[in-house]
């Protein structure tokens, strides 16, 4: 067994335990294997493991990667910032989108999405702890936002997802992972989804209601940021 299964082995117990702590079922919180500046041969790794979903960041590795992989049945989630001018690849190749954080950009990707795919599934991100280097929409925008969204033909809102501040306090990871929560759940909208939750605080993210959790290093080890992105 290689060491990425066994970090499989060790993530999925992870979730099955958070899960059943709060009597949620584990089958209702998704693995988002986060893959950004992986090479190709550890997504092969992982999805001969059984990982099916991988998260990416960088535009042009995450289409380097899907060719290189495409003989693998995958689904792509876009992860990262979006620019304008990224926004056709994004719609073309990828099945989610996490990180829409205002309309112009959800616009774009609905234009562009390829008529004979399925709509894209999307999810808006909410600077939930309000920091100014953090991408994502402030709470008070989210209600127009969303409803914006989901009006856009090509295009599925499917819920939300956060990136909080750091932090090493169990109390202040729920408290964000709460908040990101009761926003979705004061929507005017039917949405399932809550992507929150990463390698140190998948537990509370779970607790608190997440049907996504993106995993990248507790899964692939520390990452090479000398990549090219």
């Amino acid at each position: 067994m290689s060491t990425i299964e066994k970090n499989i082995a060790k993530v999925a117990a992870r979730i099955r335990e958070a899960a059943q702590a709060v009597s949620r079922d584990p089958a209702t919180v998704g693995l988002l294997a986060v893959s950004k500046t992986q090479p190709a041969a550890a997504i092969r790794d992982a999805a001969g493991a059984g990982v099916r979903d991988f998260g990416e960041n960088y535009l042009q590795e995450a289409l380097d990667k899907q060719a290189e992989l495409s003989d693998l049945s995958l689904v792509w989630h876009f992860i990262g910032p979006i620019q304008s001018n990224k926004t056709k690849p994004i719609a073309e190749h990828f099945d989610w989108v996490h990180s829409v954080d205002r309309l112009k950009i959800a616009q774009r990707l609905s234009d562009q999405r390829p008529t004979q795919l399925p709509p894209l599934n999307i999810c808006l991100q909410v600077n939930v702890s309000g920091e100014a280097s953090k991408s994502g929409c402030a709470p008070e925008e989210l209600h127009p936002l969303a409803q914006a969204v989901a009006a856009l033909p090509n295009l599925r809102l499917c819920g939300l997802m956060c990136i909080p501040a750091p932090s090493d306090d169990p109390a202040e990871q729920r408290a964000a992972f709460a908040r990101l929560r009761a926003l979705r759940d004061e929507l005017p909208l039917t949405l399932d989804t809550l992507s929150m939750g990463m390698s140190q605080d998948l537990e509370t993210a779970i607790a608190e209601g997440a049907t996504w959790v993106r995993i990248g290093t507790a899964l692939f080890g520390a990452r090479d940021y000398g990549r090219p992105q």
